[in-house]
């Protein structure tokens, strides 16, 4: 593979990237903003590999510089209802943090962004959590990403060396219909995005789980046709 951070002209940009709806809007934002992209997904054994191919697609059609595709064991360690298939993904709104919370989670791909930054020599990572139309993952808080850059900034050698890195969260605070309108704006195609926690292996969407109810709900309120394809 040809490296292609060699030119200290181009400004670099490490993206999280799910396959689903807010992690594509994220991504087209940080092209957006002039950033060459290397995008990171993660196979951690989810319930739902579909959102792989989504990613790689979306990946592809985006121009990115890089996508990288990396296997973790988070699975094994069981404890959420993405990783663990004897614990049922709830079709019913809960209280409280829900079942598909993957501990963690963030921390551990933010942990492999923060490296990857450093390799490429990226300035910022993206990540497209929210804190506003969301299930109420603690890993989705701002104090969560303030927290984060504090110790990604004391944990490695570019920013001891005056280069640190921003964590950039566009989405924090934006409804999901706000989010939608946004990503329309900068020409997303979410037909291909994958955002159900239970997709089957073809992409197509539950329509009953907290993901798909919020995604739902987004383009309804945004006046947009929905593109999703449900099972």
């Amino acid at each position: 593979m040809t490296e292609k951070y060699d030119d200290s002209s181009v400004k670099r940009a490490v993206v999280l990237i799910s396959g689903g709806l807010d992690s594509t809007t994220c991504l087209a934002i940080a092209k957006a903003h002039g950033y060459a992209i290397y995008a990171l997904s993660f196979d951690y054994g989810q319930r739902s590999v579909s959102e792989l191919q989504a990613a790689r697609i979306i990946s592809a059609n985006m121009d990115v510089a890089q996508h990288l595709v990396i296997s973790l064991g988070i699975g094994a360690l069981g404890g959420s209802a993405l990783t663990d298939n004897t614990v049922a993904v709830p079709v019913e709104e809960s209280e409280g943090i829900p079942v598909t919370y993957v501990p963690a989670r963030n921390t551990v791909f933010l942990s492999y962004a923060l490296a990857l930054a450093e390799v490429v020599e990226a300035s910022s990572i993206y990540i497209g959590v929210n804190a506003r139309d969301y299930s109420g993952y603690p890993d989705c808080r701002p104090e969560f990403i303030d927290a984060f850059e504090k110790m990604a900034n004391l944990a490695t050698r570019a920013a001891v060396e005056g280069s640190p890195v921003k964590i950039e969260t566009p989405l924090l605070t934006l409804s999901k219909a706000e989010i939608i309108t946004l990503g329309s704006s900068l020409g997303v195609d979410y037909s291909r995005t994958v955002s159900c926690y239970q997709a089957d292996e073809q992409g197509r969407a539950c329509g009953c789980c907290d993901s798909c109810r919020f995604r739902r709900k987004g383009f309804l309120e945004a006046g947009l046709q929905d593109p999703t394809r449900y099972a």
